[in-house]
């Protein structure tokens, strides 16, 4: 999807150098020395506009959190949302996503959310799939031991693709839902932007995993 450029993004980011990484290799290991406690840390690939990390920020202030997005338009407008929070257990990081494993150290995080991940519905383009074998196997080497895997779509094709891929790869399924909204869980559901626009055109699916040691 183009994304309208932000003349104004640039410079917005490099002013909150406190709340935005944009070189987060030299972070690796030492993420926790960028939130003002020490505690669990969480990521979200692909952010969007923010309103899901930062909700999550707020409703869980005993967790740190971590958002990557690869446009710079999109995370100012994230990182808009983190400023006017005052919220100090959320950081950004723009970057790419799929480079996740060389971003953090092995163990380093306790949960990893996958929400409306672009659905690359062609066979020949299954590899850029977040879901697919080669980011599993990046996921589970930054979690920590039965570290978790959180997974919203409402693509049903790729809910399938992801159920098999899961499976394949070994991981116990912790919640499987068809219908998220209608569900048990849905009171304590966070939605991201997409979520809320598109739930009532059908069912969000959602897994959430983790490989058992």
């Amino acid at each position: 999807m183009r994304v309208r450029k932000k003349p104004w993004a640039a410079g917005y980011i490099k002013d909150h150098a406190d709340l935005i990484v944009t070189d987060p290799k030299a972070q690796i290991g030492n993420w926790q020395d960028r939130f003002p406690s020490k505690q669990p840390l969480q990521i979200e690939i692909g952010i969007g506009k923010g309103q899901f990390i930062v909700e999550m920020a707020r409703q869980h202030p005993e967790l740190n959190f971590i958002g990557i997005e690869i446009q710079e338009s999109v995370i100012a407008v994230a990182l808009r949302k983190v400023v006017e929070s005052e919220l100090t257990n959320v950081q950004l990081v723009e970057t790419d996503g799929a480079d996740v494993a060389e971003l953090f150290a092995e163990g380093e995080i306790s949960q990893l959310y996958l929400n409306f991940s672009d659905p690359w519905p062609k066979t020949r383009h299954e590899k850029r799939r977040l879901t697919s074998p080669g980011f599993l196997k990046s996921y589970i080497t930054i979690l920590k031991d039965n570290g978790l895997i959180q997974f919203k779509t409402d693509n049903r094709l790729l809910f399938e693709y992801s159920l098999t891929s899961f499976n394949n790869f070994g991981l116990t399924f912790d919640e499987v839902w068809l219908d998220l909204h209608q569900s048990t869980k849905n009171d304590e559901n966070v939605e991201t932007e997409y979520e809320e626009k598109f739930s009532k055109k059908g069912p969000i699916y959602e897994l959430v995993a983790h490989l058992a040691v």
